[in-house]
């Protein structure tokens, strides 16, 4: 699946399927449209095989994007998630305002019947007021909110990777408790210590590092989740996916599906075959063995 952070206004659902997704998560979509933070947004670490990301959420706004999704086919097999997060603009700031931005933007996709999921990301450093929504008390008035919402889509949260394990399960814990399905583990790492070559982050930018800086992390976190959790959750592993091994790794780990950007970019779209290669041989007799068991 092409993670979030690529695709956010939803315009290459017809040519991902083309390349070898097999599906997306549109977004991150927002209640409000917002123009995402200043330039520069992105800068290449190279030797890192890192990303520095400070979009700030760029996206048209869920009206605009949701219209799109409900007017461009796609083939059955091909799943679109829509990734949803708090508008970056001030008028979302505070917990109040944050909950009905959220609400908002679930509210109409449900309305338009759009997005085959729905991924609730509580992690996105590049905004304002930060990542309030991971805090687990402010996580539970908005999970509570969003479950009033009515529909049949399976429902993800998209987790940050730099709490300790404790922080991390306390998160989890409350997103068991709503009855959310499961966890994409995870988003960006805000720790620049993590680049093998720190000296190539620009000297003045903020945001956190997609690609290699995430792999053991997120890695990690996806394993232990599975040792805490059991089935509990269905979890989707993203995070420095450069090479088939490295998926091979989450799904080793307990993933169940992989998301990836950072590995499209610096090893090329032949990686999606790569993967699917490495997980019909080493992965999926193994699964079905346990299906039958």
């Amino acid at each position: 699946i092409l993670a979030a952070g690529f695709d956010y206004n939803g315009r290459l659902l017809q040519v991902l399927p083309n390349i070898g997704f097999g599906g997306v998560e549109v977004g991150s979509v927002t209640a409000l449209p917002t123009p995402g933070n200043d330039p520069p947004r992105m800068s290449r670490m190279v030797r890192s095989r890192a990303i520095v990301v400070n979009k700030g959420l760029k996206n048209e706004g869920v009206e605009v994007v949701a219209e799109r999704l409900g007017s461009i086919p796609t083939p059955d097999d091909f799943v679109v998630g829509v990734s949803l997060a708090r508008s970056n603009r001030k008028e979302a700031v505070g917990e109040s305002a944050g909950i009905r931005d959220y609400a908002t933007s679930l509210e109409h996709l449900v309305r338009r019947d759009v997005g085959d999921y729905y991924t609730v990301n509580i992690s996105c450093p590049n905004v304002h007021g930060g990542e309030s929504f991971a805090d687990p008390e402010l996580l539970r008035p908005l999970l509570a909110r969003l479950g009033q919402v009515e529909h049949d889509r399976p429902v993800y949260a998209k987790m940050p990777i730099n709490p300790s394990w404790d922080e991390f399960r306390r998160m989890a814990d409350v997103i068991a408790e709503h009855g959310l399905h499961g966890l994409v583990i995870g988003n960006l790492n805000k720790d620049y210590d993590s680049a093998r070559h720190r000296d190539e982050a620009p000297a003045s930018y903020s945001g956190g590092l997609s690609g290699e800086p995430c792999r053991e992390r997120s890695t990690e976190l996806v394993a232990r989740t599975r040792e805490a959790y059991g089935d509990r959750f269905t979890l989707v592993g993203c995070g420095g996916i450069l090479s088939a091994d490295d998926a091979l790794a989450k799904f080793r780990a307990g993933a169940d599906l992989v998301q990836l950007i950072s590995g499209m970019i610096f090893t090329g779209p032949h990686l999606l075959r790569e993967i699917a290669g490495a997980y019909a041989r080493e992965i999926a007799p193994s699964r079905a063995d346990d299906r039958r068991g």
